[in-house]
C-alpha cells in the first residue's frame, strides 16, 4: 500500500470500520448478559442464601457505563440514537439536509468536547488514585470508557456528516438513511 493508493487506504478503512462494529457488537452483547447474570445471581443468592454478592453493585455500575458509552458509537452507527425531529420533520429537500449536516457536525463537536472533559476527569481520578471499595479496581478504568466512547460517537456523526454532503438524499448515519414517512392526515 502506497501513501497515495485511495482504493487501499479505502478498503483499511472498511476492514477497521468492521472491526469495530464487531467489537462494539461484542461488547454490548457481553455487557448486556453479563449485567443478567450478575442480577439474577444476587437474586438468587438474597432469596435462597440470605446474602448477595457484596461487589454486585461496583460491577453493575461499571457495567452501566461500559453500555451507556459504549453503546453511544453504536447506536449513532445504526441511526438508532434519541432525536428530537420536531422542527426536523417540518423540512423537506435541502433545508432538511442542511439542518442534518448542521446536527451532524454540532453533535460530532459536542461529544468531542464532551470526550475532552470526560478525560481530563479520567486522569484528575487517575491522579487521585481513587479505587473501588470491594474490588479495588482503580476507578480510572471504569471511567475510562466515557471519553473513547464519546469520542467513538463524535466519528460516527463525523461519519455521517461525510455522508450527507458526499451522497443524495438525507442521512441518519452512514449507513442509514433518512426513512421517516409522515403520518397520513386523520379525516
Amino acid at each position: 500500500m502506497t501513501l497515495f493508493d485511495h482504493a487501499a487506504w479505502r478498503r483499511a478503512g472498511h476492514r477497521a470500520d468492521w472491526a469495530l462494529l464487531r467489537l462494539e457488537q461484542g461488547l454490548l452483547a457481553g455487557g448486556v448478559a453479563a449485567l443478567v447474570v450478575l442480577n439474577v445471581t444476587v437474586v438468587v443468592g438474597r432469596n435462597l442464601f440470605g446474602a448477595g454478592l457484596p461487589f454486585a453493585e461496583e460491577l453493575n455500575q461499571a457495567l452501566m457505563i461500559l453500555l451507556t458509552f459504549g453503546g453511544l458509537a453504536y447506536a449513532v452507527r445504526e441511526g438508532r440514537h434519541i432525536r428530537m425531529t420536531a422542527f426536523y420533520d417540518l423540512l423537506q429537500g435541502r433545508p432538511r439536509k442542511a439542518l442534518m449536516v448542521l446536527i451532524c457536525a454540532g453533535t460530532a463537536a459536542l461529544l468531542w468536547l464532551l470526550a475532552w472533559y470526560a478525560l481530563q476527569y479520567v486522569l484528575q481520578v487517575q491522579r487521585v488514585g481513587s479505587v473501588t471499595p470491594a474490588l479495588r479496581i482503580p476507578l480510572w478504568c471504569l471511567y475510562a470508557v466515557a471519553p473513547l466512547g464519546l469520542a467513538l460517537g463524535g466519528i460516527q456523526y463525523l461519519r455521517a456528516l461525510w455522508r450527507n454532503l458526499r451522497s443524495p438524499g438525507v442521512w441518519l448515519s452512514v449507513d442509514q438513511p433518512d426513512a421517516y414517512r409522515a403520518p397520513p392526515e386523520q379525516v
